[in-house]
């Protein structure tokens, strides 16, 4: 296997830096930095980057199937035309509170994006409000799970069978059996990260079914195996890194977005809040499941 290498790419710095998605049609990686309510788009080739503006906090975002992008706001999931710059409202989740905002989400292998909720300073003993949210292509909205205090890390199996989602707050990443119709089942702990000292942020699945998660509070990068042990970590340079996925021509290389100031964490070192290329891992990814147009 050859040396590990990770290079900042180019020279943005966001504040809350998540959600890549590798656009394999154009080879170009997005992005957000969910604070500033910025998509960021680059092409890592020509280094031809740019920026849109979307109302703040953005959640997450993913690749439409007839173009542009479907987008998790603060309490509302919209589509973005990236060529007219226009954003479209979509459904409400109808859960309008100060502390509660839709955060990570990813497409299922049937062409549907799932979001799930982060419930800030919340009491001790105060259940979380929200939960994992699942928008079609009709703008039908169906809720899958609750009490997730901060769900993160979206992602299927190659097979579509399994689910996985994490609660960072609670330091789990939990796995249940999925199918196109049914809901959410056999919900089981798949990895419990107590003992690195750091829940998970953002994840995605390589071609072989291994989980590749962020441990944002410690600043590595995790790989899990199908059993929820951990193959490798690897350090990254920069204190907290928040979410990957495999992206470039051969799907190889690892892009990690990273957080300079959010509400909870700061980072000084001058690289943070920078997108970041790791190569060298041995890894494949998998195209990105876009969301299904009408």
């Amino acid at each position: 296997m050859s040396a590990v290498r990770i290079t900042r790419i180019g020279a943005t710095k966001d504040q809350l830096g998540e959600s890549p998605v590798w656009d394999e049609r154009r080879q170009r990686l997005y992005w957000i930095d969910a604070l500033a309510g910025l998509i960021r788009t680059l092409d890592p080739v020509t280094r031809a980057a740019e920026q849109f503006s979307l109302p703040a906090p953005i959640g997450s975002i993913a690749l439409r199937s007839d173009g542009g992008a479907v987008i998790a706001l603060r309490n509302r999931f919209a589509h973005y035309d990236f060529d007219r710059r226009a954003l479209t409202d979509g459904p409400s989740i109808g859960l309008d509170h100060p502390k509660v905002r839709l955060n990570d989400g990813k497409v299922d292998p049937y062409g549907r994006f799932l979001a799930g909720t982060m419930h800030g300073d919340r009491a001790l003993d105060e259940m979380p409000l929200g939960g994992l949210y699942r928008l079609d292509a009709s703008g039908g909205l169906d809720l899958l799970e609750t009490d997730l205090a901060v769900s993160n890390g979206p992602c299927f199996s190659p097979d579509g069978e399994t689910f996985y989602l994490a609660d960072s707050a609670r330091r789990i990443i939990w796995a249940y059996d999925y199918s196109q119709d049914g809901p959410l089942l056999n919900k089981r702990v798949f990895v419990d990260t107590e003992a690195q000292q750091s829940g998970c942020d953002g994840a995605t699945i390589d071609a072989e079914g291994y989980l590749w998660s962020v441990l944002v509070r410690i600043g590595k990068i995790a790989q899990f195996a199908s059993d929820g042990t951990i193959a490798r970590t690897i350090d990254m340079p920069i204190r907290h890194p928040t979410s990957v996925t495999f992206g470039g021509p051969d799907l190889d290389v690892l892009y990690v977005t990273s957080i300079s100031r959010s509400h909870a964490l700061a980072d000084d070192h001058p690289d943070a809040g920078g997108l970041f290329a790791v190569e060298g891992l041995g890894a494949r990814g998998l195209p990105a499941h876009r969301f299904a147009s009408d």
